[in-house]
């Protein structure tokens, strides 16, 4: 019989640490976010390959997307029970050969794997957040990932890296603290969201918000199988269409029955077709290893995405943008469509920056940065090749 599934997928403190390392911000630095408000004794948790040179001049930052986390490489363990989400690039003797490079990936803030996020304790009385944590935003991620780079003694990344919302992060490093990175690489992402992208997530946090377990964000004292699974589980389905392409889903599917399912006349609605239940599928592993108030806030970030904002508009804001480029978007991508990477291209270019792009030819749609392994890391590996080590 299966374990009934857990009230939030998040890490814990006591849970098997893995590769994980954490810092804490000290309590008399509280951490400013954009709203506004602050938040004390922030904890960000990352992951390490390599070593850093000497001088610090062979470090990589990698930023992952929306539910991804800090074990970008390596192999499934006690701790992670799936391989690193970015295997195929990043290792010994890879596209970004942790030979050479030191390479860090940092949980985000708000996320649900060691960092700071809704499910972890409020400092001042040991509860999860849960409905108290702040709406945050892209730039908030990024000035947490800036104080991770200073307990690092990392002067400055030679490239900043990622793809969907971790190209969003990549921008913003570029904007906000351009002496601090040497060259960026955004993958798959914009410069700000489009209505599209946002009604997207609108769906899925009206399918949380209408799950009766989801508590208004206060469910982590539910037993197992009470929490808001349904909801994030529908989030998931919905987000998990547009991460890939009609043509796949018509190739790996068609119109095929489930569990052998034929058409005649016992057919009946808990009958399911062969995409849902790949679809169910996903909405289930989402729950066991993610938590729904960090999907909600992390969603929303996404949505607030916009370098734009109180920088006088695109134009200007991307003109602070002086590091060399590659900027790579997936031809069958319907969430973020190529024209926003051509977009960045052009802005940068015309704003006198070095900025190359390439475009991923697959028909797997958004996913395919995360499939399609050689077309994405060759072109990385041979522009980190070119760059002079350790200059601007």
């Amino acid at each position: 019989m299966a374990l009934p599934l857990p009230v939030t997928g998040a890490w814990q403190q006591g849970d098997p640490v893995g590769g994980r390392q954490f810092v804490t911000f000290p309590v008399e630095r509280p951490f400013a976010l954009d709203r506004g408000t602050t938040l004390d004794r922030v904890t960000v948790a990352y992951e390490t390959w390599g070593r850093l040179a000497p001088d610090a001049s062979n470090a990589i930052l990698i930023c992952h997307a929306w539910t991804g986390d800090s074990h970008v490489s390596g192999t499934p363990g006690h701790a992670q029970t799936s391989p690193g989400w970015w295997d195929g690039v990043i290792g010994s003797g890879g596209f970004i050969d942790t030979d050479r490079w030191y390479v860090v990936c940092a949980n985000v803030l708000g996320g649900c794997q060691g960092s700071t996020g809704p499910a972890s304790p409020h400092p001042d009385d040991g509860q999860p957040y849960g409905s108290r944590f702040p709406v945050i935003t892209i730039r908030d991620m990024v000035r947490a990932q800036a104080r991770l780079t200073a307990h690092l003694g990392i002067a400055a990344w030679q490239s900043v890296i990622g793809g969907s919302m971790g190209g969003m992060q990549v921008l913003e490093w570029a904007i906000m603290y351009p002496d601090l990175i040497r060259s960026i690489v955004p993958i798959a992402t914009c410069t700000q969201a489009t209505a599209q992208q946002i009604a997207w997530g609108a769906i899925g946090r009206r399918a949380i918000r209408l799950d009766p377990r989801w508590r208004g964000g206060d469910y982590y004292d539910a037993e197992p199988g009470d929490g808001p699974g349904e909801g994030l589980a529908i989030a998931r389905m919905v987000a998990q269409v547009t991460f890939r392409s009609d043509n796949v889903f018509t190739e790996r599917f068609g119109r095929a029955f489930a569990d052998g399912a034929i058409f005649d006349e016992h057919l009946d609605l808990s009958q399911r077709f062969e995409v849902e239940a790949y679809l169910d599928h996903h909405g289930d592993r989402l729950i066991r290893r993610f938590d729904t108030n960090s999907y909600l806030i992390i969603g929303k970030a996404m949505d607030l995405h916009d370098v734009g904002r109180g920088r006088g508009g695109l134009r200007p804001a991307m003109r602070r943008i002086a590091v060399p480029t590659l900027t790579m978007g997936i031809w069958s991508d319907m969430l973020y469509p190529t024209y926003q990477q051509h977009q960045i291209r052009d802005l940068l270019i015309e704003g006198g920056t070095e900025c190359d792009y390439v475009e991923v030819d697959s028909p797997h749609g958004h996913d395919a940065f995360l499939l399609d392994l050689d077309q994405v890391g060759s072109p990385i590996q041979k522009f980190l090749e070119r760059l002079p080590l350790g200059s601007s």
